[in-house]
Formats: structure tokens, sequence, C-alpha cells
């Protein structure tokens, strides 16, 4: 003789048992998993730079969408350096050599 019980326990076995059938092997999840691009940690920073050149990011910017490219200031960075990772040693020391030095940091509070 069957009860409730007995009978709702059976039900729930037979339903985890097909939903177990039907879960990949923990061998397929792991292949899958293994194709997958590790993911590039994100860092967040913070620089000092003259005004002038911190507006010419805006007029880049501008100049992206009117090409039809909307960008992000960080995106419009990103390109400044692989431009300049392109670059020779010579033009490298030729660019850097033409920036206006700066004091770094923050002010301080008065």
């Amino acid at each position: 003789m069957t009860t409730k019980k007995t009978a709702a326990t059976t039900a729930k076995t037979a339903v985890k048992k097909a939903l177990a059938e039907k879960a990949p092997a923990p061998a397929k999840a792991a292949a899958k998993k293994s194709k997958k691009k590790p993911k590039v940690k994100i860092v967040r920073d913070s620089f000092t730079m003259p005004q002038n050149e911190y507006q010419k990011i805006a007029e880049i910017k501008e100049v992206c969408l009117k090409a039809g490219l909307q960008v992000k200031k960080s995106e419009v960075l990103r390109a400044g350096l692989k431009a300049l990772a392109g670059m020779s040693a010579a033009q490298l020391k030729h660019a850097v050599a033409g920036l206006e030095k700066i004091k770094t940091g923050r002010p301080k509070k008065r």
C-alpha cells in the first residue's frame, strides 16, 4: 500500500533522476569551459594631465563621432597607447620628449 507521502517522495526522486540524466557530464562541462578565453583583468587608475591635452580627448571623440564611430574616453586613450606601442624607439623618444613636464599627484588641501 502506497501512502501520499511515499508517492510524493517517489515522484520527486524520479524527477531528480530525469534531470540528472539530461545534465551534461562533468567532463563535457569542463571541456566547454576550457575553450573560453580567460577574462582580462580590468584596472582602474587615475592620472594627471594639462587641461589643453585633456581637451584633445574631447576633440578626438568629436572627430570619431563625425566619422560615425561613437567612442568612450578610455577607448581613445587605449587607441593612443596602441599607436605608441607601434612606434619605433626613436619615434617614441621624440613623442615623449615633446611633452611638457608636469607635477604629478593631487594638490595639497588648504
